[in-house]
């Protein structure tokens, strides 16, 4: 079962986190602060999160660094970032933060409400993604079990039928998002995430279908990751 997503909040400011805290409270989401950059890279070591917002101006390490310290790790590398700013220095601050790794760059004073669907829409994606790890590790675990009790009759197609009606369900899901997505003309980076969930989606449906009597086992699984 997926648990809650947890939102990484970065700000030197306690009055900026908890206005933030009170914005995406209503997502039922987990909010973890962290009051610099230093401490939210701490966090990034053990924690994973759906999506980061990052305030740029901060002493000592500001977003931009803070942000170029997570895209350079793999583990982190593909969290969303979003960039929160008070000032605006024109075009080639705004290019910054896209270089930076930024998937949005939003000045304050924001929209509460333009904010929460933002954040919504990598949150939903990031459960969709974790449904589909769950999903494969579920298929192999089933595979290997499948394959000690090989002798039993009627048991792989009984399991392979499971698995591909919850499979189905994850894709159905995943297609209804990239509608709605496209339809909404989101961000450029939620769409191609979106996009890059349904392309791996349809390796597992390939390699699922593979595995049915005669075709060759198991071998063309791909990995969850």
């Amino acid at each position: 079962m997926v648990q809650k997503a947890k939102i990484l909040l970065v700000d030197d400011r306690p009055e900026n986190l908890l206005a933030l805290e009170a914005i995406l409270s209503a997502l039922d989401q987990t909010l973890v602060r962290a009051s610099s950059g230093e401490e939210a890279l701490k966090a990034l070591l053990t924690d994973d999160f759906a999506v980061i917002l990052l305030d740029v101006q901060m002493p000592g390490m500001d977003g931009f660094e803070t942000a170029a310290h997570i895209k350079r790790r793999e583990r982190t590398r593909d969290i969303p970032i979003i960039f929160l700013t008070a000032i605006n220095h024109g075009p080639h601050h705004t290019f910054r933060g896209y270089a930076a790794g930024a998937v949005d760059y939003i000045s304050k004073p924001f929209d509460p409400w333009v904010l929460r669907a933002k954040v919504s829409v990598f949150v939903e994606l990031y459960m969709k993604n974790c449904q589909l790890r769950e999903q494969a590790s579920l298929l192999r675990l089933q595979l290997e079990g499948g394959e000690k009790d090989a002798g039993e009759a009627g048991e792989p197609a009984g399991l392979l039928a499971e698995l591909s009606a919850r499979l189905a369900a994850v894709e159905e899901q995943a297609e209804a998002l990239t509608k709605q997505l496209n339809d909404e003309s989101t961000d450029a980076a939620a769409v191609a995430t979106a996009a890059h969930l349904e392309r791996k989606l349809t390796g597992l449906r390939r390699a699922l279908d593979a595995l049915e009597p005669g075709t060759g086992g198991a071998s063309s699984l791909p990995s969850p990751n």
